[in-house]
């Protein structure tokens, strides 16, 4: 039993180098995509709020429809259709933009409610200021409406960390991906896939520990 424990532990520290190389390739496609997901959700909810149809309506529609798809046909129709259209990207790309255009339909919808929470009242101090609409949104609604969804936020930073593994679908050697295959080359799947479990709970305790802070900070300055 001890030499088994012993090979496992040998086994874990000779493989550790690469499944670390595949991490590397998860937190950069989460962190891009989640980056992008930010700025075209912000984006998105504010064309979903116009007063304008053809902008509203259109927009609506798409959100819908990518939080009514699955990630994994989205990346399959990047990575597989588009090429046909003339337009090939990486694969790691496509995961990323895949991630980000799949995690800002959600992301919107928490930014619409935020805003939708600042209180009618500030909106029309801002028409009394005489604020166009860039400004009222950067200085008066955006940094009342920004705090309390930090958390929403947070909560899909490591939902996007956790659907990563779906990149291996198109050909992204990510955590899992590289964990499966060390596996198909050692027919030794245990220690792998344990190392994997443990990395991915350590990385979303630490991101969940980084928004509990960044929510504490924001809070204490606006007290």
């Amino acid at each position: 039993m001890e030499e088994q424990a012993v090979s496992n532990l040998a086994f874990a520290w000779e493989i550790l180098p690469f499944l670390l190389q595949g991490l590397q390739v998860t937190v950069l496609a989460t962190v891009l995509g989640f980056a992008l997901a930010l700025v075209l959700g912000l984006l998105i909810a504010v064309a979903r709020r116009s007063s304008v149809r053809l902008l509203s309506y259109p927009t609506a529609f798409v959100v819908e429809f990518l939080r009514s798809t699955p990630l994994l046909v989205q990346l399959y129709f990047l990575f597989y259709v588009l090429p046909n259209l003339g337009v090939s990207m990486s694969p790691l790309v496509t995961g990323v933009l895949g991630l980000g255009l799949h995690y800002a339909a959600y992301t919107s919808e928490v930014y619409r409610g935020g805003i939708d929470a600042v209180p009618r009242g500030q909106w029309e101090a801002a028409v009394a200021l005489n604020l166009n609409s860039m400004q009222t949104f950067r200085f008066i609604i955006l940094p009342q409406a920004i705090p309390p969804i930090i958390p929403a936020l947070g909560n899909r930073l490591v939902s996007m960390f956790k659907d990563t593994p779906l990149l291996s679908a198109i050909t992204v050697v990510e955590l899992l991906q590289a964990a499966k295959l060390i596996g198909a080359d050692t027919f030794l799947y245990l220690v792998p896939l344990t190392l994997v479990g443990i990395l991915f709970l350590v990385l979303s305790l630490v991101a969940a520990w980084g928004v509990r802070l960044l929510e504490t900070r924001m809070t204490l300055r606006r007290a």
